[in-house]
């Protein structure tokens, strides 16, 4: 599959935060999203391996007890089934690459 950026329409999935559907594969899906300064991406886990790039902004991941500044340039891979949460410091733009594809993040 190939797309431009023309294809596919933001959707806001939580207050402040907005998804675009890039491209997808059977096996991994990948994600723009656009999050307002003082969204909260509540505690929530899902059995996709998650794997981020900060282009702008600045945000705070939450996974158990240990907590993560991300800045522009910053990555992370977090593990399927395990919970954390974000909070969201400045308005942000985040490429995310999920695997297996994310069913409920199709257009």
């Amino acid at each position: 599959m190939f797309t431009t950026k023309k294809r596919g329409k933001s959707r806001s999935v939580l207050n402040g935060v907005k998804l675009r559907s890039l491209v997808h594969g059977e096996k991994t899906h990948l994600c723009e999203f656009h999050l307002d300064k003082g969204a909260v991406i509540p505690n929530h886990k899902h059995p996709h391996e998650q794997t981020g790039y900060q282009i702008s902004g600045r945000m705070k991941f939450i996974l158990g007890k240990k907590t993560f500044l991300v800045e522009p340039g910053s990555s992370w891979n977090i593990a399927g089934n395990v919970e954390h949460r974000v909070e969201v410091l400045e308005d942000s733009v985040v490429i995310e690459v999920f695997s297996p594809r994310r069913e409920d993040y199709l257009d």
